[in-house]
């Protein structure tokens, strides 16, 4: 175990090496303390710089046993000059390290602290062996979808519509309502056609990689990455008509607060940012242009990782008949 050595302020050592590598990890849990630990001294004796962001290094500085290894994101290397992201902890976490790098190309290699880890490519006793890996290049890189979000509204003082908030999301953006109390009324829009009128907890617009998150958990689709589509999802909706919707993704889904709806609603881009949503607010989705780069080590196929991380049951299964087996010549 690495033992922890007091630190207080920036070391004045150099940086040299010309690999850097993020590491993200989340402060508050102690075995992702513990792994950015090792990770860090694994980097470090291979010759490569270990780079954490300002905060995560204020929070963790006092365990790291070499701090002067250690160059800041933004002050001692920049965005552009990462190699790679290795992230510790959970899907949480990997959404935080894909905020943190947004607009850059490097990819982001997840390592499961967490439970379910759907995005992770590794798990914690695979750690020291993925970083070797890494070090090495032996990764693959695909690419993630992502959506970008426009919120528009009314201004009533000059009566004219105007841009409230942009953001993005690589899950899904949600439209919900904001007290336990009063549900919201909306209409939900395809390419600028109406789709249906209803009252609801909320409605989710997803991407496939965001299929197995909040989409799941509301009764959607598990859809395969590497399939191009955006989601429709309604929470709790009081409607005949409240199906989850597979749509084109070079279409423009939007949902709109009607302005009767009783209650306030709220947009949340992957549960992390927040945008209060006023009466009569219109909440655009669609594809964007920037992706998130996922780093990969396995090339299964997407229903081992579903059968992996849902510990599906698949107990009896033979595999494909063959024509031997169906009577015929092979």
């Amino acid at each position: 175990m690495v033992r922890p050595r007091s630190f207080s302020g920036r070391s004045t050592h150099p940086v040299t090496s010309t690999r850097f590598i993020l590491v993200v990890l989340h402060t508050g849990r102690g075995d992702s303390v513990e792994a950015a630990m090792r990770v860090c001294d694994q980097l470090a004796a291979s010759g490569v710089t270990p780079v954490l962001s300002p905060s995560d290094l204020a929070d963790i500085a006092d365990h790291l046993s070499d701090p002067s290894v250690i160059a800041v994101l933004g002050e001692d290397v920049e965005l552009g000059e990462l190699e790679l992201v290795i992230v510790l902890g959970g899907d949480g976490t990997i959404l935080r390290a894909a905020e943190v790098v947004r607009g850059c190309s490097v990819p982001l290699l997840g390592v499961n602290l967490g439970h379910v880890g759907f995005l992770a490519e590794s798990e914690r006793e695979e750690l020291g062996a993925s970083v070797e890996r890494v070090l090495s290049g032996d990764y693959t890189v695909e690419e993630r979808m992502t959506i970008d979000i426009v919120v528009t509204g009314t201004n009533h003082d000059t009566g004219d519509t105007e841009i409230l908030y942009e953001g993005w999301a690589l899950n899904e953006a949600t439209v919900e309502k904001a007290s336990r109390e009063r549900m919201i009324e909306v209409v939900i829009e395809v390419d600028g056609r109406p789709l249906s009128t209803f009252g609801c907890d909320g409605v989710v617009m997803a991407t496939p990689t965001g299929s197995t998150a909040y989409s799941f958990s509301a009764g959607g689709p598990i859809v395969w990455p590497s399939l191009d589509a955006l989601l429709f999802v309604p929470l709790s909706p009081h409607a005949l008509f409240s199906r989850a919707l597979v749509i084109g993704p070079d279409s423009v889904l939007a949902v709109e607060l009607l302005e009767r709806t009783p209650g306030a609603g709220v947009l949340w881009c992957d549960g992390r940012r927040g945008f209060d949503l006023p009466q009569g607010a219109r909440v655009e989705s669609r594809r964007s242009s920037v992706p998130v780069r996922l780093a990969r080590l396995t090339h299964g196929p997407f229903s081992d990782r579903l059968v992996q991380k849902f510990s599906l049951p698949v107990e009896g299964w033979r595999g494909p008949v063959t024509r031997d087996e169906a009577g015929g010549d092979r």
